[in-house]
């Protein structure tokens, strides 16, 4: 089942806290799961990273410039389940 993502908000260098519709919520360090290369080479920056903000079209977390990462993935991450 797919859940959006309602808030965001960085807890600590590289780590958000993420909510989702349903009320699962948790911590992911992006730095551990996503490459600083291509479209996410901007999140090297800490003050870059730190506009992520929720598109709530889309559902999950994005930034300026495109990036983007998949609802599904960090709903796994955070329940434990698979994606």
């Amino acid at each position: 089942m797919l859940y959006d993502i309602i808030d965001v908000r960085v807890v600590k260098e590289y780590t958000l806290h993420i909510v989702f519709e349903n009320d699962v919520q948790g911590e992911v360090d992006i730095s551990q799961v996503i490459p600083f290369e291509g479209i996410f080479s901007n999140l090297k920056d800490k003050e870059y990273f730190s506009t992520v903000c929720v598109n709530k079209e889309l559902g999950t977390i994005v930034w300026d410039n495109g990036a983007d990462i998949s609802p599904t993935f960090l709903y796994s991450l955070i329940s434990n389940e698979v994606a």
